[in-house]
């Protein structure tokens, strides 16, 4: 067997590595050996590296004068970039290229792949019209030529656009039909993957989430030993967008960091897909710093990050900020070129609308939340799955509080809490339970508001959002409890000291001694400074005795943070030239464009051609110097925060009173510090003070 052989038997195999390595290119450049290197290099991760042997092929089959072989080539160019880059100008550049070496033919597969790319690229550029066009091509042709990646591909944009049209049931059973066709095993693994996907991104933009669950729990199984590129990557972030949904918030986040870590070889402009997802877990935990690195950098990418920005705005207190930055949002919808959400319809609108109402009613503003009420009860109307219905009920809800209506508003919000918790959203449900408390003690049934705010606290410190926590304990201190007799009580004296290999803890009349952690090292810095907030390089610069020399905590982290290894280029010299390529691929396409008076294609490409510059400039330095990239400071920020949350939980075991007050005071994220209450103080005896 030759070695071209053993490298085709080694890709049936799954191993791409000595596919790759069997392919190399000292055995020369033949069509067999190209389209090897070009499968090989997707499997062992090397975007670039398949595009650029896909490329090679086109080149080939032309010069040996194969027009109907480089066209397949170039609709594979083609095909990497839509599932990858979120850049359509170069897609519409290899497109034409393929359709151009095939025109007048109507018995050449190709057709097929062509066809079923054309309409994803129609589909995520909101041009519905002429994707249900498409898709339709591709399921005939598919069907004909023996192509069944463009049967299944196109079945899955008709269901998406079904959905659209509000035709959900319609829709989600065509779904269903493909989960079954994908279940068979007989269906490719990069188009079974994709399409898995797919379906759980309808769900997640119908906002249903039963079927996201199932779908996300069918890929799942499937992935492991089977998945392809990016597809890992893309599981995880579902999986962390179900965790934001159920909890617990830790290993949401966890996921997210990972989806992110996998995907960053992979996507382009879609990174900012797993990283609004980060952003949003984030917020919901109270990390704001961490949350906002999140989402700027999904806007670095061209991602909306909205309505997650927003709300961060909210969080910090910039209602005005946060509620112009909405309606903005709402007024000028970002059209980016998406499968992960819907690029165009009512659906996009609902988590804008539903974040509108919740910014309004915290501003007070009766007519902007009744607005969003009505336009969220009108989407929910159309589409009726569960979670839309509630998100109507909680925004109506919020508005006949500020209405002054306190019954309506029971009844709302009673509708939402009920329905998140039948869908095991704890955290939505508490968000409710909030809203519902205050009608209640707004309609004279303070016993009742305490009940669901208590509720709602219980929910969110079990989720591990902890700033909601605190914001509960806020309500049932402030609106529940009587005021205090005089401005300040009398500070409260507290021990907190290390002793040989133990701390001893004492805390309103109790007294316990506790093995020490490192957490504790770090929570000792932080009683000793309350409210100075504290970068995590630091606190492990602490721990290491070294403060502040960050140098040295990224070397306890594992990394080296100085020296010429310190961190690798943000885009490596390859995906430098690739991206110069594509740049020449998007010229072409606003040229066209122009010449066409194609005024909406134009945008989307010179916002392609916005991009790549952006990432270009990102990459380069100082005299044409790479910029360089570490991950110290968000390793040390989940070290750092997980040995903190680990050590308060333990700390919580042995001293109740202390460790609830612990938990309510210490914030963690990029920076960490201890908050406590202004008007309960607490005078702390430390180690060596």
């Amino acid at each position: 067997m030759s070695g071209l052989d053993q490298a085709r038997a080694a890709l049936e195999r799954g191993d791409w590595q000595r596919a790759l390595d069997l392919a190399a290119p000292d055995v020369g450049d033949s069509a067999v050996a190209l389209e090897v290197r070009a499968q090989a290099a997707y499997g062992v991760g090397d975007r670039e590296g398949a595009v650029g042997a896909w490329e090679d092929l086109y080149a080939f089959q032309l010069a040996v004068g194969d027009p109907v072989e480089a066209a397949r080539a170039a609709a594979m160019v083609a095909l990497l970039f839509l599932i990858d880059t979120g850049l359509m100008a170069p897609v519409r550049g290899w497109l034409r290229r393929a359709e151009r070496l095939v025109e007048g033919r109507d018995d050449v597969p190709v057709l097929a792949v062509v066809a079923m790319v054309r309409t994803y690229e129609r589909f995520m550029c909101g041009d519905p019209g002429a994707a249900r066009e498409q898709s339709a091509v591709a399921i005939e042709l598919g069907e004909r030529l023996g192509v069944r990646a463009a049967v299944v591909i196109g079945r899955t944009a008709a269901a998406r656009l079904r959905i659209a049209d509000g035709a959900v049931e319609e829709g989600l059973g065509l779904l269903d039909e493909v989960a079954a066709e994908l279940m068979t095993g007989d269906i490719d693994p990069l188009t079974t993957g994709m399409m898995y996907c797919e379906i759980i991104c309808a769900a997640q933009g119908l906002a249903h989430l039963d079927r996201a669950r199932e779908w996300t729990e069918v890929m799942e199984r499937w992935r492991h030993g089977a998945a392809i590129g990016g597809i890992n990557g893309r599981c995880r972030v579902h999986r962390a967008e179900l965790l934001k949904i159920s909890g617990p918030c830790d290993r949401a986040e966890e996921e997210a960091l990972g989806a992110c870590a996998e995907l960053r070889p992979w996507l382009r402009r879609e990174f900012g897909w797993p990283l609004v997802e980060l952003g949003n877990i984030r917020l919901r935990r109270g990390d704001l710093l961490g949350a906002e690195e999140a989402f700027i950098g999904a806007h670095e990418h061209a991602w909306s990050p909205q309505p997650g920005l927003a709300l961060l705005r909210l969080a910090q207190g910039h209602q005005t900020t946060a509620a112009a930055m909405i309606a903005d949002a709402i007024q000028h919808p970002l059209d980016m070129p998406s499968k992960e959400r819907p690029p165009f319809g009512d659906l996009r609108l609902a988590p804008l609308l539903d974040a509108q109402a919740e910014i309004a009613a915290a501003a007070g503003d009766v007519e902007t939340t009744r607005t969003a009420a009505e336009a969220l009860e009108r989407i929910a109307a159309k589409y009726a799955t569960p979670s839309l219905v509630a998100g109507a009920a909680l925004a109506r809800g919020r508005w006949a509080l500020l209405d002054g209506d306190a019954p309506e508003a029971i009844r709302s919000c009673g509708t939402a809490a009920a329905t998140w918790t039948d869908l095991g959203a704890p955290y939505e449900t508490a968000a409710a339970r909030i809203v519902l408390g205050e009608a209640h003690r707004v309609a004279g049934n303070p016993g009742q508001a305490r009940m669901e705010w208590t509720a709602a606290r219980s929910a969110f410190k079990a989720f591990g959002a902890v700033s909601r926590t605190d914001e509960v304990d806020r309500l049932l201190d402030d609106r529940l409890r009587p005021a205090p007799s005089g401005d300040r009580a009398e500070a409260v004296t507290a021990t907190f000291r290390r002793e040989g290999e133990s701390r001893a803890v004492g805390f309103r009349g109790l007294e316990q001694r506790v093995p020490d952690l490192k957490g504790f090292r770090y929570l000792d810095r932080l009683l000793a400074d309350p409210g100075r907030e504290f970068h995590v390089l630091d606190l492990v610069a602490v721990d290491l005795g070294s403060l502040p020399s960050r140098a040295r905590a990224g070397r306890d982290l594992g990394q080296v943070t100085d020296g010429p290894d310190a961190a690798l280029p943000v885009i490596d010299e390859q995906a430098r030239a690739a991206y110069r390529r594509r740049l020449a691929d998007v010229d072409e396409d606003i040229e066209e464009a122009s010449r066409m008076n194609d005024l909406g294609r134009l945008a989307l490409a010179e916002r392609d051609r916005d991009y790549l510059m952006a990432e270009l400039g990102h990459a380069v330095g100082l005299s044409g110097r790479l910029r360089t990239v570490g991950g110290t400071a968000e390793r040390a920020r989940t070290s750092v925060t997980r040995s903190l949350r680990y050590a308060l939980s333990r700390l919580a075991e042995q001293h109740a009173d202390l460790g609830a007050h612990l938990d309510r005071a210490v914030r963690t994220g990029m920076y960490c510090s201890y908050q406590p209450d202004p008007i309960a103080p607490v005078r702390w005896e430390l180690s060596g003070r």
